[in-house]
């Protein structure tokens, strides 16, 4: 898309709204950054693009109520992934026949190499961050992008055809791709989350899948054959299939028996590594997270070996089943960035003594029954805080969870006050809310620097 001397639109004015303003206008477009949010900090905007291009901005600035006129002349317009596809004003630009990208899909359209896309419910940061690491040690150039918090635009006018780019891809960002087009895509799994923007499973798992949607059979995607969404998708998947199994041997593919996962070719099985001896990572989650790995790397060309060696080095994301502290005999895990109940579930999965579980923040319109009922008589106490308590307490005590282990605070500080009175020494506290931290946090990263603050003070 021709776009010197355009006018192009962008929704949002965070961290993917600037990248894509700056990426526009070194690329000679002519921003229109349109925020809802009529208090919106306009001048500081306007400060962060000049920095970020070297010269003054020509950004135009509309906030407040959305102005139709805007639109006229307009050929394309970039969509920050908070906002929702099917929003009154975005829906009134696909009519005009306005093309609507995310940031992915403007980034690609600029950058050069090779792209390996890795999406999912859960185990999408971990797994991008450990395939990023394989890349980084194996080749000279290598981004790794996306939502994991760097954001593509920057990084694509530095890339070359010898660039291999790791984006880590959420559903919101791929509702807006059109030309996006990985040489390995990973779908890790797909479990209920984020209802309350795709509106039914049926809209959120073709969200996932759409990062297959330019592939053909001489690229791959790697899927969980241990996920009912993804296992059936493979069947009508445009690119080569590689599975990955926790629960059983497959005849080709990448499995976990006995301690130890294998590379399985035409029914015979090759060790790769021990999961106790030569992996810092814990739970059933993380070694399918090591798993599609493995898959997404020798898909992309890389040595068995080089990809054993780093595995063997990576250590656990921040956030995600983080050992933080022992204090007093209790164990401290911040698993701040289990967002959802299938992700809080491999948190509780991955603790082996009795734990003090905090849980609860903002309502996705999740159901939390299997979260209780992972349990298993593991968690002694339930401390509950934020828009969701009561609703998880109604469910707890409907799911048998006894009624007086329930725990309802106020504040996260009252909570965390509450898990040091009530674990002794031999128990583990667990920050797995469940649920996304907004209405008490910005997001889950402070949540989780907010425990290991205080864990840390004791």
């Amino acid at each position: 898309m021709e776009i010197n001397e355009k006018k192009v639109i962008i929704v949002g004015t965070g961290k993917s709204g600037i990248g894509s303003a700056v990426l526009l206008e070194k690329n000679g477009a002519i921003p229109v950054i349109y925020d809802g949010n009529d208090k919106a900090d306009i001048e500081a905007v306007k400060k962060e693009l000049t920095e970020k291009l070297g010269f003054p901005t020509k950004a135009a600035f509309v906030t407040g109520e959305f102005v139709k006129e805007i639109t006229n002349g307009v050929e394309l317009c970039v969509l920050s992934p908070g906002v929702p596809v099917d929003a009154d004003f975005v829906v009134y630009m696909k009519e005009q026949g306005i093309h609507i990208w995310g940031e992915v899909e403007l980034a690609y359209n600029f950058a050069k190499g090779t792209v390996l896309a890795i999406t999912g419910t859960n185990g999408k940061t971990t797994t991008t961050s450990l395939v990023g690491q394989i890349m980084q040690e194996y080749l000279d150039s290598v981004y790794i992008v996306g939502n994991i918090g760097n954001p593509y635009t920057e990084a694509a006018p530095l890339m070359t055809e010898d660039t291999m780019s790791v984006a880590e891809i959420s559903s919101f960002q791929l509702e807006t791709i059109e030309h996006f087009h990985p040489k390995v895509s990973a779908i890790l799994n797909i479990t209920p989350d984020h209802l309350n923007r795709h509106h039914t499973m049926e809209n959120y798992a073709a969200a996932k899948e759409a990062v297959t949607r330019n592939q053909t059979k001489e690229d791959y995607c790697i899927l969980n054959y241990e996920n009912t969404y993804t296992r059936e998708f493979g069947e009508r998947c445009p690119a080569t299939v590689v599975y990955f199994s926790s629960a059983r041997r497959l005849d080709d593919g990448i499995f976990y028996e006995g301690d130890e996962i294998y590379l399985a070719k035409g029914g015979s099985a090759e060790r790769l590594l021990n999961v106790k001896t030569d992996m810092n990572l814990v739970g059933v989650c993380n070694i399918e997270n090591v798993m599609a790995a493995v898959g997404i790397s020798i898909s992309a060309g890389v040595p068995m070996e080089n990809i054993l060696a780093t595995i063997k080095r990576f250590v656990a994301v921040e956030h995600r089943i983080e050992y933080v502290a022992t204090k007093n005999g209790v164990m401290y895990y911040n698993d701040s960035k289990a967002t959802n109940t299938d992700a809080a579930i491999q948190g509780i999965k991955a603790m082996d003594r009795p734990t003090v579980l905090i849980g609860g923040g903002y309502d996705k319109n999740s159901e939390y029954d299997d979260w209780i009922k992972s349990f298993d008589g593991k968690v002694k106490k339930l401390v509950l805080i934020g828009q969701t308590r009561e609703k998880i307490a109604e469910c707890a005590i409907k799911c048998g969870f006894p009624k007086e282990d329930i725990l309802l605070k106020d504040s996260f500080l009252e909570a965390l006050d509450t898990c040091v009175k009530e674990a002794v020494s031999g128990d583990a506290v667990l920050l797995s809310p469940a649920c996304a931290s907004w209405g008490m946090f910005p997001n889950y990263e402070v949540r989780g620097e907010q425990f290991k603050e205080y864990v840390n003070g004791l």
